[in-house]
């Protein structure tokens, strides 16, 4: 079966990061875990601390899985990389950029 081009794609991006001001998408990657089967994606400002994105944003969010701990050990990986955030971090100072996505995974 052949596939039908529909042309180049030349125009602005919808979700470019100059859209969002001071904000960024952030997606967050549920490693291993079968309730969540994709990553999630947050609006957070660059300016906001580990602590509360990881309180207001992701904690309510991953809560929808019965098995959530917010309190487990975890390992977390931006662009391949493990890190370990605090909570007094801003996303930019952790090396989080517009639409990066960051791997959790819970260390059992």
């Amino acid at each position: 079966m052949t596939v039908r081009s529909i042309g180049a794609y030349d125009f602005p991006s919808r979700s470019r990061q100059e859209l969002y001001g001071d904000d960024q998408l952030v997606h967050l990657w549920f490693q291993e875990n079968p309730w969540f089967c994709a990553s999630a994606c947050f609006r957070a400002p660059k300016a906001m601390t580990w602590g509360d994105f990881w309180n207001a944003l992701v904690v309510p969010f991953a809560e929808e899985d019965p098995d959530f701990d917010p309190e487990a050990r975890r390992v977390f990986t931006l662009h391949g990389a493990q890190f370990e955030p605090r909570d007094d971090q801003t996303l930019e100072e952790i090396g989080v950029e517009h639409k990066d996505v960051i791997g959790m995974r819970v260390l059992v």
